[in-house]
Protein backbone atom coordinates (compact mmCIF):
# COMPACT_ATOMS: atom_id res chain seq x y z
CA UNK A 1 0.00 0.00 0.00
CA UNK A 2 1.63 2.91 -0.90
CA UNK A 3 1.89 5.96 1.24
CA UNK A 4 -1.11 8.21 0.05
CA UNK A 5 -3.42 5.20 0.19
CA UNK A 6 -2.24 4.55 4.18
CA UNK A 7 -2.79 8.14 4.94
CA UNK A 8 -6.22 8.23 3.33
CA UNK A 9 -7.22 5.04 5.18
CA UNK A 10 -5.79 6.23 8.46
CA UNK A 11 -7.67 9.63 7.88
CA UNK A 12 -10.93 8.14 7.53
CA UNK A 13 -10.14 5.56 10.20
CA UNK A 14 -9.87 8.97 12.70
CA UNK A 15 -12.82 10.36 11.21
CA UNK A 16 -15.15 7.01 12.06
CA UNK A 17 -13.77 7.42 15.56
CA UNK A 18 -14.19 10.93 15.78
CA UNK A 19 -17.96 10.80 14.59
CA UNK A 20 -18.94 7.50 16.93
CA UNK A 21 -17.29 9.49 19.63
CA UNK A 22 -14.41 6.87 20.09
CA UNK A 23 -11.74 9.50 21.14
CA UNK A 24 -10.57 11.52 24.21
CA UNK A 25 -12.48 14.79 22.39
CA UNK A 26 -14.48 16.58 25.07
CA UNK A 27 -16.72 17.32 22.74
CA UNK A 28 -17.61 15.05 19.63
CA UNK A 29 -16.39 17.68 16.28
CA UNK A 30 -17.97 16.37 13.44
CA UNK A 31 -16.00 15.50 10.06
CA UNK A 32 -17.28 18.07 7.13
CA UNK A 33 -14.74 16.22 4.34
CA UNK A 34 -11.27 14.50 3.63
CA UNK A 35 -8.83 16.48 1.30
CA UNK A 36 -5.81 13.89 0.89
CA UNK A 37 -4.04 13.35 3.92
CA UNK A 38 -6.38 16.01 5.64
CA UNK A 39 -9.40 16.06 7.67
CA UNK A 40 -11.35 19.26 7.87
CA UNK A 41 -14.00 18.90 10.75
CA UNK A 42 -16.86 21.13 11.57
CA UNK A 43 -14.78 23.31 13.88
CA UNK A 44 -12.23 24.51 11.04
CA UNK A 45 -15.08 25.89 9.39
CA UNK A 46 -16.35 27.55 12.50
CA UNK A 47 -12.64 28.45 13.18
CA UNK A 48 -12.19 30.27 9.69
CA UNK A 49 -15.31 32.57 10.12
CA UNK A 50 -13.69 33.63 13.18
CA UNK A 51 -9.88 34.23 11.43
CA UNK A 52 -11.91 36.67 9.08
CA UNK A 53 -13.62 38.52 11.65
CA UNK A 54 -10.34 38.79 13.27
CA UNK A 55 -9.03 40.16 9.59
CA UNK A 56 -12.02 42.51 9.65
CA UNK A 57 -13.71 40.69 6.82
CA UNK A 58 -17.15 40.46 6.56
CA UNK A 59 -18.28 36.78 6.94
CA UNK A 60 -22.30 37.63 7.01
CA UNK A 61 -22.40 36.32 3.35
CA UNK A 62 -20.36 33.97 3.43
CA UNK A 63 -22.30 30.27 3.72
CA UNK A 64 -20.56 27.42 5.96
CA UNK A 65 -21.04 25.46 2.24
CA UNK A 66 -18.31 28.23 0.45
CA UNK A 67 -16.12 28.21 3.52
CA UNK A 68 -15.53 24.48 3.82
CA UNK A 69 -15.40 24.69 -0.45
CA UNK A 70 -12.34 27.58 0.44
CA UNK A 71 -10.59 24.97 3.03
CA UNK A 72 -10.88 22.38 0.57
CA UNK A 73 -8.94 24.48 -1.92
CA UNK A 74 -6.31 24.77 0.52
CA UNK A 75 -6.03 21.44 1.44
CA UNK A 76 -6.12 20.43 -1.97
CA UNK A 77 -2.66 22.99 -2.47
CA UNK A 78 -1.62 21.34 0.48
CA UNK A 79 -1.55 17.68 0.02
CA UNK A 80 -0.02 18.31 -3.29
CA UNK A 81 2.54 20.75 -1.93
CA UNK A 82 3.85 17.48 0.16
CA UNK A 83 3.22 15.06 -2.72
CA UNK A 84 5.82 17.46 -5.12
CA UNK A 85 8.15 18.13 -2.05
CA UNK A 86 7.93 21.60 -1.56
CA UNK A 87 10.14 23.26 0.64
CA UNK A 88 9.04 24.41 3.72
CA UNK A 89 10.67 23.98 7.40
CA UNK A 90 9.72 23.52 10.64
CA UNK A 91 11.64 26.46 11.79
CA UNK A 92 10.03 28.43 9.08
CA UNK A 93 6.16 27.81 10.77
CA UNK A 94 7.61 28.11 14.27
CA UNK A 95 8.86 31.85 12.91
CA UNK A 96 5.55 32.37 11.89
CA UNK A 97 3.90 31.13 15.28
CA UNK A 98 5.90 33.46 17.48
CA UNK A 99 4.97 36.44 15.17
CA UNK A 100 1.22 35.42 15.35
CA UNK A 101 1.54 35.12 18.68
CA UNK A 102 3.35 38.61 19.46
CA UNK A 103 0.84 40.42 17.18
CA UNK A 104 -2.03 38.77 18.07
CA UNK A 105 -0.94 39.26 22.14
CA UNK A 106 0.21 42.81 21.34
CA UNK A 107 -3.87 43.27 20.37
CA UNK A 108 -5.09 42.41 23.42
CA UNK A 109 -2.80 44.33 25.39
CA UNK A 110 -0.08 42.07 26.46
CA UNK A 111 -2.57 39.72 28.36
CA UNK A 112 -1.46 36.11 26.96
CA UNK A 113 -4.15 34.56 28.87
CA UNK A 114 -7.04 36.47 27.16
CA UNK A 115 -5.21 34.68 23.84
CA UNK A 116 -5.68 31.48 25.57
CA UNK A 117 -9.10 32.43 26.17
CA UNK A 118 -10.17 33.42 22.62
CA UNK A 119 -7.88 29.98 20.93
CA UNK A 120 -10.15 27.97 23.97
CA UNK A 121 -6.78 26.69 24.78
CA UNK A 122 -5.54 25.50 28.80
CA UNK A 123 -1.65 26.29 27.93
CA UNK A 124 0.65 28.05 25.52
CA UNK A 125 2.00 24.95 23.70
CA UNK A 126 -1.07 23.64 22.76
CA UNK A 127 -2.24 27.05 21.06
CA UNK A 128 1.29 26.83 19.73
CA UNK A 129 1.05 23.05 18.29
CA UNK A 130 -2.88 24.76 16.54
CA UNK A 131 -1.31 27.57 15.74
CA UNK A 132 1.50 25.80 14.03
CA UNK A 133 -0.38 22.81 12.36
CA UNK A 134 -2.77 25.58 10.71
CA UNK A 135 -0.09 27.78 9.41
CA UNK A 136 1.76 25.33 7.76
CA UNK A 137 -1.13 23.83 5.60
CA UNK A 138 -1.74 27.91 4.94
CA UNK A 139 2.04 28.27 3.75
CA UNK A 140 2.12 25.04 1.87
CA UNK A 141 -0.61 26.34 0.10
CA UNK A 142 0.00 29.62 -0.15
CA UNK A 143 3.49 28.08 -2.17
CA UNK A 144 1.42 25.18 -4.25
CA UNK A 145 -0.59 27.63 -5.68
CA UNK A 146 2.34 30.27 -6.44
CA UNK A 147 4.17 27.02 -7.93
CA UNK A 148 0.74 26.93 -10.45
CA UNK A 149 0.94 30.34 -11.39
CA UNK A 150 4.68 31.39 -11.42
CA UNK A 151 5.10 30.46 -15.14
CA UNK A 152 1.79 32.58 -16.29
CA UNK A 153 2.70 34.90 -18.38
CA UNK A 154 0.68 37.46 -21.18
CA UNK A 155 1.49 38.86 -24.34
CA UNK A 156 1.23 42.41 -25.63
CA UNK A 157 -1.40 40.22 -28.24
CA UNK A 158 -3.11 38.45 -25.31
CA UNK A 159 -3.87 42.15 -23.41
CA UNK A 160 -5.38 43.29 -26.87
CA UNK A 161 -7.77 40.55 -27.14
CA UNK A 162 -8.60 41.04 -23.79
CA UNK A 163 -9.45 44.54 -23.02
CA UNK A 164 -11.00 44.39 -26.89
CA UNK A 165 -12.98 41.62 -26.11
CA UNK A 166 -14.90 43.45 -23.26
CA UNK A 167 -17.99 45.25 -24.52
CA UNK A 168 -17.36 49.20 -24.99
CA UNK A 169 -19.99 49.99 -22.78
CA UNK A 170 -18.58 47.25 -19.99
CA UNK A 171 -15.12 48.67 -19.55
CA UNK A 172 -14.05 49.34 -16.18
CA UNK A 173 -13.78 53.30 -15.02
CA UNK A 174 -10.45 53.89 -13.27
CA UNK A 175 -10.69 56.86 -10.29
CA UNK A 176 -8.61 59.89 -10.45
CA UNK A 177 -5.24 58.90 -9.90
CA UNK A 178 -1.88 61.23 -9.36
CA UNK A 179 1.67 61.01 -9.94
CA UNK A 180 3.67 62.56 -6.73
CA UNK A 181 7.24 63.69 -6.41
CA UNK A 182 9.14 64.00 -2.93
CA UNK A 183 12.33 65.86 -1.91
CA UNK A 184 13.38 64.63 1.32
CA UNK A 185 15.79 66.16 3.66
CA UNK A 186 17.98 64.06 6.73
CA UNK A 187 19.40 65.52 9.37
CA UNK A 188 22.87 64.91 9.87
CA UNK A 189 23.82 63.17 13.49
CA UNK A 190 26.77 64.03 14.46
CA UNK A 191 30.09 61.98 14.64
CA UNK A 192 29.93 61.36 18.50
CA UNK A 193 26.83 59.98 18.06
CA UNK A 194 27.38 57.65 14.98
CA UNK A 195 30.34 56.17 17.11
CA UNK A 196 28.14 55.57 20.20
CA UNK A 197 26.00 53.67 18.36
CA UNK A 198 28.93 51.49 16.61
CA UNK A 199 30.62 50.77 20.12
CA UNK A 200 26.72 49.43 20.92
CA UNK A 201 26.78 47.10 17.96
CA UNK A 202 29.97 46.16 19.19
CA UNK A 203 29.14 45.23 22.12
CA UNK A 204 26.33 43.33 21.22
CA UNK A 205 28.03 41.23 18.65
CA UNK A 206 30.80 40.75 21.00
CA UNK A 207 28.23 39.04 23.89
CA UNK A 208 26.55 36.79 21.26
CA UNK A 209 29.71 35.74 19.69
CA UNK A 210 31.81 35.34 23.05
CA UNK A 211 29.56 34.68 25.85
CA UNK A 212 27.22 32.79 23.90
CA UNK A 213 23.95 35.10 24.13
CA UNK A 214 21.14 35.18 21.91
CA UNK A 215 21.16 37.31 18.70
CA UNK A 216 17.11 37.26 18.57
CA UNK A 217 16.58 38.24 22.36
CA UNK A 218 19.15 41.28 21.96
CA UNK A 219 17.12 42.21 19.15
CA UNK A 220 14.03 42.42 20.53
CA UNK A 221 15.92 44.43 23.80
CA UNK A 222 17.06 46.90 21.32
CA UNK A 223 16.63 47.20 17.68
CA UNK A 224 14.61 50.43 16.90
CA UNK A 225 12.93 48.14 14.20
CA UNK A 226 9.87 46.88 15.96
CA UNK A 227 8.20 45.59 13.13
CA UNK A 228 11.00 43.17 12.75
CA UNK A 229 12.89 42.90 15.96
CA UNK A 230 14.53 39.22 16.71
CA UNK A 231 12.40 37.94 13.44
CA UNK A 232 13.84 36.04 10.65
CA UNK A 233 13.61 38.12 6.98
CA UNK A 234 13.95 35.89 4.13
CA UNK A 235 14.97 37.31 0.45
CA UNK A 236 17.32 37.51 -2.34
CA UNK A 237 19.23 39.58 -4.43
CA UNK A 238 15.92 40.89 -6.31
CA UNK A 239 14.18 41.51 -3.19
CA UNK A 240 13.05 44.90 -2.56
CA UNK A 241 15.37 45.58 0.31
CA UNK A 242 17.64 48.43 1.00
CA UNK A 243 20.68 47.77 -1.19
CA UNK A 244 23.66 48.26 1.37
CA UNK A 245 21.55 45.10 3.76
CA UNK A 246 21.37 42.73 0.68
CA UNK A 247 25.18 43.80 0.09
CA UNK A 248 25.97 42.80 3.59
CA UNK A 249 23.91 39.86 4.14
CA UNK A 250 25.19 38.37 1.19
CA UNK A 251 28.75 38.08 2.07
CA UNK A 252 27.71 36.02 5.53
CA UNK A 253 28.08 32.59 6.25
CA UNK A 254 25.57 30.82 8.49
CA UNK A 255 25.89 32.08 11.91
CA UNK A 256 28.06 34.61 10.99
CA UNK A 257 27.41 38.43 12.15
CA UNK A 258 28.48 41.29 10.47
CA UNK A 259 30.64 44.25 11.60
CA UNK A 260 28.22 47.81 11.83
CA UNK A 261 26.90 48.87 8.76
CA UNK A 262 25.65 51.63 7.90
CA UNK A 263 21.80 51.87 5.55
CA UNK A 264 19.16 54.56 4.52
CA UNK A 265 17.43 53.32 7.83
CA UNK A 266 20.26 53.61 9.88
CA UNK A 267 23.15 51.45 11.44
CA UNK A 268 22.85 47.47 11.69
CA UNK A 269 24.50 44.59 12.43
CA UNK A 270 23.29 41.08 11.05
CA UNK A 271 23.26 37.47 11.86
CA UNK A 272 22.77 35.01 8.97
CA UNK A 273 20.44 32.14 9.79
CA UNK A 274 20.15 30.44 7.07
CA UNK A 275 21.33 30.01 3.16
CA UNK A 276 19.06 28.02 0.39
CA UNK A 277 20.72 28.72 -2.52
CA UNK A 278 20.01 32.00 -3.95
CA UNK A 279 17.72 33.12 -0.94
CA UNK A 280 19.33 33.71 2.77
CA UNK A 281 17.50 34.34 5.84
CA UNK A 282 18.81 36.67 8.88
CA UNK A 283 17.79 38.47 12.05
CA UNK A 284 19.43 41.82 12.70
CA UNK A 285 19.91 45.30 15.16
CA UNK A 286 18.74 48.43 14.03
CA UNK A 287 20.01 51.38 16.07
CA UNK A 288 19.81 54.98 15.01
CA UNK A 289 22.28 57.40 16.26
CA UNK A 290 21.03 60.71 18.13
CA UNK A 291 20.16 63.54 16.53
CA UNK A 292 20.18 66.92 18.23
CA UNK A 293 17.04 69.33 18.18
CA UNK A 294 20.40 71.89 16.29
CA UNK A 295 20.24 68.99 13.39
CA UNK A 296 17.13 69.08 13.01
CA UNK A 297 16.63 73.02 12.56
CA UNK A 298 19.13 72.61 10.30
CA UNK A 299 17.35 70.01 7.97
CA UNK A 300 14.11 72.29 8.41
CA UNK A 301 16.12 74.93 6.94
CA UNK A 302 17.73 73.24 4.43
CA UNK A 303 14.51 72.28 2.51
CA UNK A 304 12.92 75.65 3.16
CA UNK A 305 15.58 77.06 1.46
CA UNK A 306 14.92 74.55 -1.63
CA UNK A 307 11.49 74.68 -1.69
CA UNK A 308 11.95 78.73 -2.15
CA UNK A 309 13.77 78.06 -4.83
CA UNK A 310 11.56 75.94 -7.13
CA UNK A 311 8.82 78.22 -6.05
CA UNK A 312 10.72 81.58 -7.12
CA UNK A 313 11.46 79.64 -10.52
CA UNK A 314 15.59 79.14 -9.83
CA UNK A 315 15.05 75.20 -10.32
CA UNK A 316 12.31 72.79 -11.34
CA UNK A 317 11.05 70.92 -8.77
CA UNK A 318 12.93 67.44 -10.79
CA UNK A 319 16.25 69.55 -10.47
CA UNK A 320 15.89 69.79 -6.82
CA UNK A 321 15.07 66.61 -6.32
CA UNK A 322 18.05 64.74 -8.39
CA UNK A 323 20.53 67.33 -6.69
CA UNK A 324 19.40 67.81 -3.34
CA UNK A 325 17.23 64.79 -1.87
CA UNK A 326 18.73 62.58 0.69
CA UNK A 327 16.39 59.49 -0.56
CA UNK A 328 18.68 57.51 -3.35
CA UNK A 329 15.59 55.51 -4.52
CA UNK A 330 13.64 58.44 -5.69
CA UNK A 331 15.93 60.74 -6.05
CA UNK A 332 17.41 59.97 -9.66
CA UNK A 333 13.69 60.02 -10.85
CA UNK A 334 13.33 63.94 -9.77
CA UNK A 335 11.84 62.42 -6.56
CA UNK A 336 8.74 60.76 -8.45
CA UNK A 337 6.95 58.30 -5.68
CA UNK A 338 6.38 54.41 -6.70
CA UNK A 339 3.12 52.77 -5.65
CA UNK A 340 4.45 49.89 -4.31
CA UNK A 341 0.83 47.79 -5.46
CA UNK A 342 1.61 47.74 -8.66
CA UNK A 343 5.19 49.57 -9.37
CA UNK A 344 3.53 52.23 -11.49
CA UNK A 345 3.89 55.99 -10.79
CA UNK A 346 0.32 56.41 -10.38
CA UNK A 347 -1.66 56.46 -7.18
CA UNK A 348 -5.35 56.46 -7.22
CA UNK A 349 -6.50 59.21 -5.00
CA UNK A 350 -8.82 57.08 -2.91
CA UNK A 351 -6.60 54.25 -1.73
CA UNK A 352 -3.49 56.64 -1.43
CA UNK A 353 -2.29 56.03 2.40
CA UNK A 354 -3.86 58.12 4.76
CA UNK A 355 -1.05 60.35 6.12
CA UNK A 356 0.19 61.02 2.95
CA UNK A 357 -3.37 61.81 1.72
CA UNK A 358 -3.50 64.74 3.82
CA UNK A 359 -0.55 65.94 3.13
CA UNK A 360 -1.30 65.76 -1.06
CA UNK A 361 -4.76 66.08 -1.47
CA UNK A 362 -5.28 69.97 -1.53
CA UNK A 363 -2.06 70.36 -3.42
CA UNK A 364 -2.98 71.95 -6.68
CA UNK A 365 -1.04 70.57 -9.86
CA UNK A 366 2.81 71.81 -9.45
CA UNK A 367 2.51 73.61 -5.95
CA UNK A 368 4.83 72.52 -4.05
CA UNK A 369 3.73 71.59 -0.63
CA UNK A 370 5.23 72.82 3.23
CA UNK A 371 7.72 70.99 4.32
CA UNK A 372 6.39 68.20 6.86
CA UNK A 373 8.14 66.31 9.88
CA UNK A 374 8.08 62.96 9.16
CA UNK A 375 9.17 59.68 11.27
CA UNK A 376 8.95 56.36 9.92
CA UNK A 377 8.44 52.69 12.20
CA UNK A 378 11.77 52.84 13.25
CA UNK A 379 11.83 56.42 14.79
CA UNK A 380 13.94 57.73 12.06
CA UNK A 381 13.26 61.31 11.28
CA UNK A 382 13.58 63.56 8.40
CA UNK A 383 11.72 66.39 6.31
CA UNK A 384 9.89 66.32 2.71
CA UNK A 385 8.09 68.19 0.62
CA UNK A 386 5.67 66.89 -2.14
CA UNK A 387 4.72 68.04 -6.21
CA UNK A 388 1.50 66.19 -8.25
CA UNK A 389 3.71 66.27 -10.90
CA UNK A 390 0.11 65.14 -12.70
CA UNK A 391 -2.92 64.27 -12.40
CA UNK A 392 -5.25 61.44 -14.54
CA UNK A 393 -8.99 61.92 -13.65
CA UNK A 394 -11.31 59.70 -13.54
CA UNK A 395 -12.38 58.06 -16.78
CA UNK A 396 -12.91 54.56 -18.75
CA UNK A 397 -10.18 52.60 -19.54
CA UNK A 398 -8.16 53.63 -22.52
CA UNK A 399 -6.09 50.70 -23.92
CA UNK A 400 -2.86 53.17 -24.14
CA UNK A 401 -3.07 54.98 -21.31
CA UNK A 402 -4.05 52.32 -19.36
CA UNK A 403 -1.90 49.71 -20.43
CA UNK A 404 -0.18 48.44 -16.70
CA UNK A 405 -3.63 48.40 -15.47
CA UNK A 406 -4.99 46.35 -18.30
CA UNK A 407 -2.27 44.24 -18.29
CA UNK A 408 -2.68 43.15 -14.36
CA UNK A 409 -6.35 42.51 -15.46
CA UNK A 410 -5.56 39.83 -18.34
CA UNK A 411 -2.63 38.35 -16.18
CA UNK A 412 -5.12 37.85 -13.42
CA UNK A 413 -7.47 36.27 -15.45
CA UNK A 414 -4.89 33.88 -17.13
CA UNK A 415 -3.96 33.29 -13.93
CA UNK A 416 -7.49 32.32 -12.81
CA UNK A 417 -7.59 29.53 -15.81
CA UNK A 418 -4.50 28.10 -14.69
CA UNK A 419 -5.66 27.88 -11.04
CA UNK A 420 -9.06 26.33 -12.18
CA UNK A 421 -7.56 23.81 -14.85
CA UNK A 422 -4.77 22.68 -12.05
CA UNK A 423 -8.02 22.09 -9.49
CA UNK A 424 -10.23 20.59 -11.86
CA UNK A 425 -7.35 17.87 -12.85
CA UNK A 426 -6.53 17.24 -9.11
CA UNK A 427 -9.60 17.29 -7.42
CA UNK A 428 -10.34 14.31 -9.93
CA UNK A 429 -6.96 12.67 -9.13
CA UNK A 430 -6.94 13.03 -5.52
CA UNK A 431 -9.40 11.41 -2.48
CA UNK A 432 -12.20 13.66 -1.49
CA UNK A 433 -14.78 12.61 0.70
CA UNK A 434 -17.71 15.45 1.59
CA UNK A 435 -19.63 14.25 4.87
CA UNK A 436 -23.13 14.84 6.06
CA UNK A 437 -25.20 17.76 5.24
CA UNK A 438 -21.96 19.30 3.38
CA UNK A 439 -23.01 16.53 0.29
CA UNK A 440 -26.13 19.17 -0.63
CA UNK A 441 -23.66 21.81 -0.98
CA UNK A 442 -23.98 23.63 -4.83
CA UNK A 443 -19.60 23.65 -4.47
CA UNK A 444 -17.71 25.63 -7.78
CA UNK A 445 -15.05 23.17 -8.01
CA UNK A 446 -16.71 19.72 -8.37
CA UNK A 447 -15.99 18.01 -5.08
CA UNK A 448 -18.81 15.95 -5.36
CA UNK A 449 -16.96 14.40 -8.58
CA UNK A 450 -20.43 13.62 -9.95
Amino acid sequence: MNRTKIFTFLGMLLATMVVFGQTSRKKVDGVAAVVGDYLILESDIDKAYIDLRQQEVDTKDISRCQMLGKLMEDKLYAHQAVQDSIKLTDAEIRDQVNQRIEFLTAQLGGDIKKLLEFYKKDDEQAMRDELFNLLKVNTLAQRMKQQVVKDVEVTPEEVRNFFNAIPADERPHFGTELEIAQIVVNPVAPPSAVQKVIDQLNDIKKDVEEEGMSFATKAILYSQDRATGGQVLTFNRNSAFDKAFKEVAFTLQEGEISKPFESSFGWHIIQMDKIRGKEVSVRHILIMPDIPDEALNEAKEKIAKIRDRIVNKELTFDEAARNFSDEKETRNDGGQLINPEDLSTRFELTRIEPSLYARISDLKDNEVSVPFLDEDRTGKKSYRIYQITNRIEEHQADFVKDYVKIQDLALKEKQLKAISKWLKEHIEKTYIAVKGEYRKCEFSNNWLKK
